[in-house]
């Protein structure tokens, strides 16, 4: 059963992905050669705590730290540890804010120095077929046209959706149903209402959409790069409402 959101729960969600947007923001000017992912994390569990609220993926499933922290060919659930970033690589950082009982989660992929021309293109794609989905996402459509819309711009530009992962319900838990993949029949799955909040999430590889998962870490199958965007948004009559940007 796929949770509605009444006015009051919104309000604390839109505090949560407040928090989840803000901590994205402030985190990138530390996106720089030479820094450890583990450093990124404590700067991520610091801004959070500061804020009032929890790291919303700290502890759970047992993954042990504040943010997923991916680099090039790591999908998503990577551990944040002393490996240092480098020039040129590109990482998602994906990251979550419980705060009233309620949960934010949004996910950036950022260049490390200068990148090159075809991994910005990557992040590019990645990030403006997550707004290609969400404009399918009001109450009266269905999900598939969501997941249509993504994955027919993804395709369209010579890239692939990961298949064996995807985006969520989300609201008193972090994860709710629906599942939302990022591939998809249009007119098919649930009906949007207003009032129900997802959090979207796009993760594009440059190759193949096959990965290979090992615990926690999930990387692409060719080792080619890939890349990660993610918001949580709330179903309306209208346009939906982007609550972590």
């Amino acid at each position: 059963m796929i949770p509605v959101k009444n006015s009051r729960d919104l309000e604390k969600m839109r505090r949560a992905g407040r928090i989840t947007g803000d901590v994205l923001k402030y985190i990138e000017e530390f996106v720089q050669p030479g820094i450890s992912t583990l450093e990124l994390d404590a700067r991520v569990e610091e801004f959070i705590r500061k804020a009032g609220a929890k790291p919303g993926f700290k502890g759970l499933y047992g993954f042990p730290g504040s943010a997923c922290i991916s680099v090039d060919e790591v999908v998503v659930h990577g551990i944040p540890s002393k490996r240092e970033l480098k020039e040129g690589e590109i990482v998602s950082i994906d990251v979550g804010a419980f705060i009233d009982g309620f949960n934010g989660d949004a996910a950036r992929t950022f260049a490390v120095g200068k990148i090159s021309a075809e991994k910005q293109r990557l992040i590019d794609v990645t990030k403006q077929s997550f707004f290609e989905g969400i404009k399918h996402a009001r109450a009266g459509r269905r999900l598939g046209d969501m997941s249509h819309a993504i994955q027919t711009y993804v395709e369209g530009h010579g890239y692939s959706v990961v298949r064996s992962m995807c985006g969520h319900g989300i609201g008193r838990a972090l994860h709710e149903d629906p599942s939302i993949p990022n591939y998809g029949t249009a007119n098919s799955g649930p009906m949007l209402k207003n009032g129900y909040c997802l959090a979207v999430e796009p993760m594009v590889n440059a190759g193949t959409f096959k990965v290979d998962i090992d615990g926690w870490l999930c990387v692409t199958s060719d080792r080619q790069p890939s890349a990660h965007y993610e918001n949580t948004i709330i179903v309306t009559n209208g346009d939906p409402e982007i609550i972590t940007l």
